[in-house]
């Protein structure tokens, strides 16, 4: 069945509007500008993974007599498993606490940078002397007017 032209008219017209505040919300600096900030924590994200995994946990492994943190667990059903996907395998409920441990280091990690990023720009924003309005037209006609009458009375004396 093929649609009235009224109300096909009437489709196009609201997906048109849609579209257009669509458009205008997404080209608004704020949206932009918090997409740009999410890709690039997003990747933030990714290098302080590979930080924690591979620069700092393994020497503090190595410290602690060649402890992966990766692989410390706790299975709750009372057996010993030699290793997570041992454990994995035989479907064992398991705290894997050694995650735990590097995920609480990667925040870390990610709220001190955070911190020195917003200290930074706190310290920039104070530095900055405020901008000094411009005189309204109201505020310049009046000076006008009040040199116009200085000059009148050094004139006239």
């Amino acid at each position: 069945m093929i649609p009235e032209p009224k109300v096909a008219k009437a489709v196009v017209e609201k997906s048109s509007k849609v579209f257009t505040e669509f458009q205008a919300f997404i080209s608004r600096g704020n949206v932009v500008d918090l997409a740009v900030g999410v890709i690039i924590g997003a990747a933030f994200g990714k290098i302080v993974t590979a930080l924690v995994n591979d620069i700092i946990m393994p020497p503090i492994g190595m410290i602690m007599k060649g402890i992966q943190f990766n692989d410390l667990f706790v299975p709750l059903n009372g057996k010993h498993y030699a290793t997570i996907a041992a454990a994995k395998a035989d479907s064992a409920a398991i705290i894997s606490y050694g995650n735990f441990v590097n995920t609480v280091i990667e925040f870390l990690i990610v709220s001190a940078c955070v911190f020195a990023l917003v200290k930074v720009i706190t310290t920039l924003r104070l530095t900055q002397p405020p901008a000094t309005a411009a005189p309204t037209k109201s505020e310049e006609l009046l000076t006008e007017i009040r040199d116009l009458l200085k000059n009148k009375d050094n004139s006239s004396s």
